[in-house]
């Protein structure tokens, strides 16, 4: 048997991809890389774009977009300390972003002056797997807190990824985590998912993570 799909559902989502092409199709006029950020409350999102930003402030221009489902400017406020322009988004409670919210940020940015744009998602594992944003990749930052059964519970959003940071290797030590059993589930959603362990406290993994990205900003140039 078939799912059967609510029409105004299909209806949304088919309005939201429409407006992706859009957002997709100006970031590449601008030789614009972007990546949208998802992760659960908590996992680290905020903590990782700073030293991604950190790493990076010396050969590309960052550009950010924060999504937040309160109208607080707290992590934003982090991104523009770090010498990097931001843009507030403020959803009114909604639990993701959208590409009409999106594209609302985009033309507050300066694009002329960014070639890598990182959206950082609201938290949460569920909403924004749905919606395409418009960028180039999707990147999910799972913690090592958070336990090793996420890909189990949260298939749909492994499965729609293109880049897994699992965060907070430094308590690997102190913290019941089964990489085999994590690492099984991912495997099983996304053959071949490139996925980088790090920690932001310790900076493991943050060079590999770096340098990939680094290159692909690159390779979109040519």
């Amino acid at each position: 048997m078939s799912a059967i799909r609510i029409p105004i559902v299909e209806k949304i989502l088919s309005a939201n991809d429409q407006l992706a092409s859009q957002n997709r199709a100006l970031l590449v006029s601008k030789n614009i890389f972007s990546i949208n950020i998802m992760a659960s409350p908590g996992a680290g999102k905020t903590s990782f774009i700073l030293e991604t930003i950190k790493g990076l402030k010396d050969r590309l221009q960052v550009g950010v977009i924060e999504g937040d489902t309160a109208a607080v400017t707290i992590d934003a406020d982090k991104i523009t300390d770090a010498g990097m322009p931001a843009v507030q988004i403020n959803t009114g409670g909604d639990c993701h972003l959208d590409a009409v919210m999106v594209a609302g940020g985009i033309n507050q940015l300066p694009l002329d002056d960014i070639n890598l744009l990182i959206i950082e998602n609201v938290g949460n594992l569920v909403c924004p797997a749905a919606f395409d944003l418009g960028t180039d990749i999707k990147v999910l930052i799972a913690s090592v807190p958070e336990g090793d059964d996420k890909p189990y519970k949260y298939p749909a959003i492994y499965r729609g990824i293109d880049v897994l940071i699992l965060n907070k290797m430094d308590l690997m030590p102190y913290i019941k985590f089964r990489p085999e059993y994590f690492t099984q589930g991912v495997q099983m959603l996304n053959p071949g998912l490139t996925t980088f362990p790090v920690s932001c406290t310790t900076g493991e993994g943050i060079p590999g993570w770096l340098n990939w990205l680094e290159s692909r900003v690159q390779d979109s140039k040519k």
